[in-house]
């Protein structure tokens, strides 16, 4: 049986994304529905559905990952604002039962989510400018 976990397929490289970064802990790839270009998710290696199991360690270095990816794309593309964002629990808003942190670009007075899904070949291109900030 599969894993129904899409972020833990990703985590094993058995389904496409498009990386940004990744460590021993942490990895970071473009959302297929994104806010905007340049949309990124950071997940945590280990499957923890929400914040209240991650251990206090792995948070905060993976916050520390949140800023250097979100440095990285806001450079890459040179967006107004970066709104940093974390759900716990489908009344919250958590799509997907996996520990993750959304770095969304913004522009001006932008409504919060629209999720319009991207061809992949433009989220590879917004992926590789990002990375090249990293």
């Amino acid at each position: 049986m599969t894993d129904p976990c899409v972020f833990c397929q990703i985590i094993r490289h058995e389904a496409p994304y498009n990386g940004v970064y990744e460590d021993e802990t942490t990895i970071a790839f473009l959302s297929n529905r994104p806010v905007n270009p340049g949309h990124t998710l950071i997940v945590s290696k280990k499957h923890y559905e929400t914040i209240h199991q991650i251990s206090d360690e792995e948070i905060a270095h993976l916050y520390i990952v949140v800023k250097r990816v979100a440095e990285a794309v806001n450079k890459a593309i040179k967006s107004e604002g970066i709104r940093i964002v974390q759900n716990n629990g489908e009344a919250a808003g958590q799509v997907i039962p996996h520990f993750h942190v959304h770095i969304i670009p913004m522009y001006g007075q932008m409504p919060v989510f629209h999720g319009d899904i991207r061809e992949p070949s433009a989220l590879e291109k917004d992926a590789e400018k990002i990375r090249s900030f990293i």
